[in-house]
């Protein structure tokens, strides 16, 4: 036994400081669900508490700057009217946080192709919120280049179109994508059921860095949090998840196959739900991280027509073989379904919802 010690003490004096007990790594991820739909504060500070209690989870340097960290959850209506923004009913206006570079000329820029692109679409940019933060709160690092922080609010549209809103929303958030060339800026979510407070914190700031969390009137449904730990990307401020409808731990494998061949299909792809999609390409952001380009496959597969879990049984099919069999039926299924699409292989965990269901 003290041989075996002795062993042990020379070896990790010989890897100098680094020492393989202390080793740990993969994101966190977290859901909490009221499955009879009922909404309250309650619900999205017991989330808050499943991060805070993930912090081990996610990465951090010295100077306490965090990998990312952040929370999906369905719009809060009744906080958004306690701000004074006049708002039509829920469900009526699309909204999300936006990140935006402090460089005021730069920032109006945007926000006119931003204006340009919401009213292609016969919608307004209604308002414009400057959302409560604390940089205090912020490691070093992360507040050098911390974004300036809008919540914008999308209104106009009919009644006939309401149940293709947040199809419209994205149509209109991929194009200023592909119009808008800078580092500083991005769009955590636009849609009219879900909003996604992010950013590049550790698990225990993100509370503290939007006051908007901590208000009563803040109440969802449904709740995603992530505390993330890259292995494949540098901390960034927009590469933060939640994304726009998953949350993911552990790496993708196959993502270099999977982008390309996306890529390769891009000028085969149609959709009678999205119309022309040529002005939507690409589908898969570039930049981004493993998690946010199957977030970006997975949303395209939605918004076309597919329900959330067909999308995501295409895209993450099942393991299966003579001592896991499943039925016929959903062998067929994946079998069809693998000539359209090959499988995004490797996540540990997925957490996903439209708003609507959660899985």
């Amino acid at each position: 036994m003290k041989d075996n010690m002795t062993k042990r003490k020379q070896t990790q004096t010989k890897k100098g400081l680094y020492q393989s007990d202390y080793e740990h790594d993969a994101c966190g991820v977290g859901m909490v669900v009221n499955i009879h739909g009922g909404k309250s504060h309650e619900l999205v500070d017991n989330a808050l508490k499943v991060l805070e209690n993930m912090e081990h989870r996610g990465a951090e340097t010295r100077d306490k700057t965090g990998d990312g960290a952040g929370i999906m959850v369905q719009i809060p209506h009744e906080f958004i009217l306690l701000q004074g923004i006049p708002v039509p009913e829920k469900g009526k206006y699309g909204t999300g946080l936006v990140f935006l570079p402090k460089d005021e000329k730069a920032q109006q820029e945007i926000l006119s192709v931003m204006i340009e692109e919401i009213e292609r679409e016969s919608l307004t940019l209604m308002h414009l919120r400057a959302v409560p933060t604390n940089p205090e709160v912020l490691g070093a690092a992360a507040r050098e280049v911390e974004p300036d922080i809008k919540q914008i609010f999308v209104t106009g549209i009919s009644d006939e179109d309401v149940p293709v809103f947040e199809r419209i929303l994205y149509k209109v958030r991929k194009r200023i994508e592909n119009r808008i060339d800078n580092e500083d800026f991005y769009i955590c979510s636009l849609s009219n059921k879900n909003i996604i407070y992010k950013g590049m914190l550790t698990s225990g700031q993100l509370r503290r860095y939007f006051p908007d969390l901590s208000n009563d009137y803040f109440t969802s449904g449904l709740a995603l949090v992530h505390s993330r730990f890259s292995t494949n990307t540098f901390p960034k401020w927009k590469l933060a998840q939640p994304f726009r409808l998953l949350a993911h731990n552990g790496e993708i494998n196959t993502i270099r196959g999977n982008r390309g061949w996306m890529k390769a299909r891009e000028s085969v792809l149609n959709s009678e739900a999205l119309g022309d999609i040529k002005d939507l390409r690409p589908i898969v952001q570039d930049g981004m991280s493993d998690s946010a380009s199957l977030d970006n496959v997975f949303e395209f597969l939605m918004l076309s027509g597919l329900s959330l879990p067909q999308a995501m049984a295409i895209l993450v099919p099942e393991s299966f073989n003579d001592k896991n069999p499943i039925s016929e039926d959903l062998k067929a299924f994946y079998e069809y379904h693998s000539i359209l699409m090959e499988p995004w292989d490797g996540p540990a965990a997925l957490l996903f919802s439209d708003g609507r269901y959660a899985g």
